[in-house]
């Protein structure tokens, strides 16, 4: 992947549906490169797909927020497999630093958001947590 295909794929992540034509006059190459440089990105599995973030899906969690959690000893498999069977749980990422996880938590309400930080909470070997709210989206990966 060279500096052109870095901004294509920037491009397209900013407006999947901008035209060919308008992608070309961007990166300054013609259509025909673009389109090849899309194909090889697909073909390559560096483009996985395209999708359309409707105002709906971002409608369905109003609480959204972000959970880093601490854990002492070994049971990061165990704590991870009884994050991920929650259902307001949206991702669990691992990290290194001073977390272990990071949680994605996705409620209708900060009562419900708040019940689940607690049952989290509760699970042993869990040593240490901070959360934050996300007030607000200005880009998503979606």
């Amino acid at each position: 992947m060279d500096e052109t295909d870095r901004k294509l794929i920037s491009a397209l992540r900013h407006d999947a549906r901008a035209s060919l034509s308008d992608l070309a006059m961007m990166l300054g190459v013609s259509r025909t490169t673009v389109r090849g440089r899309i194909e090889r990105l697909k073909a390559s599995g560096e483009i996985l797909g395209f999708s359309v973030v409707l105002k709906a899906d971002t409608a369905r969690d109003p609480v959204r927020g972000l959970m880093m959690i601490g854990i002492e000893g070994r049971g990061t498999d165990r704590i991870i497999r009884q994050i991920n069977g929650l259902s307001a749980v949206r991702a669990v990422h691992t990290t290194n630093g001073r977390w272990d996880l990071i949680v994605e938590i996705g409620t209708g309400t900060l009562e419900e958001f708040d019940a689940i930080l607690g049952q989290i909470r509760r699970f042993d070997g869990i040593a240490s947590s901070e959360t934050s709210l996300l007030l607000n989206t200005r880009k998503s990966g979606n």
